[in-house]
């Protein structure tokens, strides 16, 4: 075992005492006395949090239009200076050689044509458009030439199309929707000599950002090759501007959501006449390159929109959409719009799966639907029916391409190819590639569907030196009856290095609750909640998807809806009951539980309600929910309580559910330890419930530690903070159930 040295200074000099001159209300438990000298572990065949921290991290692969090179961006952080460094990897998809370019400032890239790659550099409050000439014999680039520089300094999402030499990409603008004025209006708001910020109407925030007077819109701009040189203009042309809309949509809105065509723009943007924070409605519009001819391709009666894209054929748009206002996670289905009949259909009334993003065929005749499917991110092809006489739906069968792990970045290429980033339990993301497709495409149009046959040929590997002897687990799934009439409830179990069979009593385990509520464990590699970190650390883990889930059935999904206590916590407790039955080798005087944001809630309910009998001698809760009530004022979606808790907190029903299921009815049953995690800028699940949720702790004489990060929002971003979470959270458990 290796120690990390540097954890001696920054992490354990902060050990607070439980002695207080003031005494808390009960009397405290006994409690075992907290190391001051834990260390994390690490061994060569564990995962580290270090070691995942600085994994590369790379982003999905990129094609160009001969579908000879990718290009992926990478991202890797070094402890020793603290910094990410970035570079872009470029792949021959050929033969899966690999030539990296250094990227010290680092900034968005894409193609402009089959070799030269567009290259965005922000610095000393400039942001200016490079090329990378790229040859292949051998794999190199030459050196970067200045382009042009914008008006701005906010440009991302780049969009390019060589048809019409035109590059789109939004960027931030104050009301009068000019790019050319944004620098000068940024001065005066800067030196307005206040701080104050004024709201007539919801969404002042969102996420971990004040709203201020700026809106994201869709910027147009020639870009074009004059003999050798690329030449940038100088006409910008904001498609939105007048129109009351912005996109992408914040906070998490880039390229998926618009797309470009030779003469055109398709966008989805929240419907400009309703209260933002209240709704989740988002219409599909379509305007000119000049912002011309603006109009509006959805019913109208719908909620929330997403991924719309052309048709390789330029005669169709296809889009994903949600049937209810205000349910951000109802099923999104696939329109298709033809742009020549002005007919729009449904083709997937009958499918029980939500697709994340599509994206269509070179042909046309297919689209591919990136899918939750059983706890996996599959890839769907489906036919695309003859348009119907009017607006209408039309039925179409899914066929997967992929059954195992997490895809995304999903690009067809010519001969009948894709490139995508795949990750796993135990890999973040390679790139594959997909062969094959020209015939499967015709046995799914003839509906051979059983004939379907593709190749998958991993590419790259990013990460394999880092992992090399890592012992991970690729996590064991399990189905257990729970609440659910119709179907089984699924989970993972992900155990240490080391672990054997037929040694009862040894192991102590961790059941980790995801948050969303709507989302699930996936055979996916993460970041933040990472289960084979946990698993490193020497404790079984248990992820369990309990009504409310994802990937398994929208009926599945809405399960929880007014609901939250009920269910989903017999779900887990059921899948815990399960596990601890099925693996007498855990040791079940020292199990934990940890979860995030609803997983945090969770946390807090199951705290509350010692009777249900999970038997956990200690809990971490992050961003969690404590008073259901004050988070349906304070949170910036106000959307989302109203759905999840049945109406606005003040109305019957919603108030009678948040009574029911708020933890902060639960306070004098507490009595497990517990560690609470909150971050200041979770504008989500503002800090207060947090602090709350410590405070009721301690006045309760329950042992418990607060950890709080002033600089982060609902996630744990910043690699230092990470790994100080990590710290925490681990010497928790070490506390109350670990190996020692």
């Amino acid at each position: 075992m290796r120690i990390l040295p540097f954890l001696h200074v920054g992490f354990a000099a902060q050990v607070p005492l439980y002695a207080s001159s003031i005494p808390p209300t009960s009397s405290p438990q006994q409690t075992p006395q907290m190391a001051t000298d834990f260390t994390l572990s690490e061994s060569p065949n564990a995962l580290s949090p270090q070691d995942m921290l600085t994994l590369p991290r790379p982003g999905v692969p990129l094609p160009n239009d001969i579908g000879d090179l990718a290009i992926v961006p990478i991202s890797t952080y070094s402890f020793q200076d603290r910094k990410s460094h970035k570079s872009l990897t470029v792949i021959a998809l050929g033969d899966g050689h690999t030539y990296d370019i250094p990227l010290p400032d680092g900034g968005d890239a894409f193609w402009l044509d089959s070799r030269t790659i567009a290259h965005i550099v922000t610095k000393d409050n400039t942001q200016s458009l490079y090329t990378i000439p790229i040859s292949t014999s051998p794999l190199s680039s030459d050196l970067s030439s200045h382009v042009g520089s914008f008006p701005v300094t906010t440009a991302s999402a780049f969009r390019y199309s060589p048809s019409a030499q035109r590059l789109m990409f939004s960027a931030y603008v104050y009301p009068d929707g000019l790019v050319e004025t944004v620098k000068e209006q940024d001065t005066a708001y800067e030196n307005r000599g206040n701080s104050g910020l004024v709201y007539d109407e919801t969404f002042e925030r969102q996420w971990d950002t004040w709203v201020g007077p700026k809106s994201k819109a869709l910027i147009g701009v020639s870009l074009a090759k004059v003999g050798a040189k690329w030449v940038l203009g100088e006409t910008y042309v904001n498609v939105l501007k007048g129109t009351g809309l912005s996109s992408p949509v914040e906070p998490f809105g880039e390229t998926d959501d618009f797309d470009i065509s030779q003469t055109h723009v398709i966008f989805t943007a929240k419907d400009p006449q309703l209260p933002k924070a209240m709704h989740t409605k988002q219409n599909i519009y379509l305007v000119a390159h000049d912002g011309k001819d603006l109009r509006e391709l959805t019913s109208g009666i719908q909620g929330a929109t997403h991924s719309p894209v052309f048709s390789p054929s330029g005669d169709k748009v296809a889009w994903l959409e949600l049937a209810l206002d205000g349910h951000e996670s109802d099923r999104a289905k696939v329109v298709v719009y033809d742009l020549k009949e002005n007919v729009r259909f449904t083709i997937t009334e009958d499918w029980d799966r939500s697709p994340d993003s599509i994206i269509f065929s070179p042909s046309s005749t297919l689209i591919y639907a990136t899918t939750g499917d059983h706890a996996r991110i599959k890839i769907f092809a489906l036919a695309v029916p003859p348009t119907p006489p009017s607006n209408s739906t039309r039925t179409t069968q899914p066929t997967a391409l992929t059954s195992s792990g997490s895809i995304s970045g999903f690009t067809p290429i010519p001969g009948g190819r894709a490139t995508f980033a795949l990750s796993s339990l135990t890999s973040p993301n390679e790139v594959y590639e997909l062969s094959g497709l020209e015939a499967a495409e015709r046995d799914i149009l003839a509906g051979r569907t059983a004939d379907v046959k593709v190749m998958l040929t991993r590419l790259t590997s990013f990460s394999s030196a880092g992992l090399q002897g890592k012992d991970l687990s690729p996590g064991k799934d399990f189905w257990f009856k729970g609440t659910a009439e119709e179907q089984d409830t699924h989970g993972y179990v992900i155990t240490p290095p080391g672990f054997e069979r037929g040694v009862n009593g040894k192991w102590p385990a961790v059941l980790l609750i995801h948050g969303g509520p709507e989302s699930a464990w996936f055979d996916q590699w993460s970041t933040r909640w990472n289960p084979n970190v946990f698993a490193s650390q020497g404790y079984v883990v248990v992820a369990i998807n309990p009504t409310g889930s994802t990937s398994f059935g929208q009926k599945f999904t809405d399960g929880i809806n007014k609901n939250w206590g009920g269910r989903p916590i017999q779900d887990l407790l059921a899948g815990w009951r399960y596990i601890l039955q099925e693996y007498p080798e855990i040791d079940q005087n020292r199990t934990a539980a940890a979860g995030a944001s609803y997983g945090g809630y969770a946390i807090n309910w199951i705290q509350g309600n010692p009777e249900l009998g999970f038997g956990f001698k200690a809990l971490v809760c992050h961003d969690g929910v404590f008073d259901s009530t004050y988070n349906s004022y304070a949170t910036d979606e106000l959307f989302f309580f109203n759905h999840e808790w049945g109406g606005r907190p003040w109305e019957p029903t919603a108030f009678e559910v948040s009574r029911k299921y708020s933890p902060a009815y639960t306070v004098a049953k507490w009595s497990t330890p517990q560690l609470t995690i909150h971050s200041s800028k979770d504008y989500r699940l503002p800090e207060s419930d947090g602090i709350s949720v410590f405070h009721a702790l301690q006045q309760l004489g329950v042992p418990s530690r607060l950890l709080i990060f002033p600089d982060e929002n609902h996630w744990v971003i910043n690699a230092g903070n990470s790994l100080k979470w990590h710290y925490e959270v681990f010497r928790w458990f070490d506390q109350f159930i670990g190996l020692s």
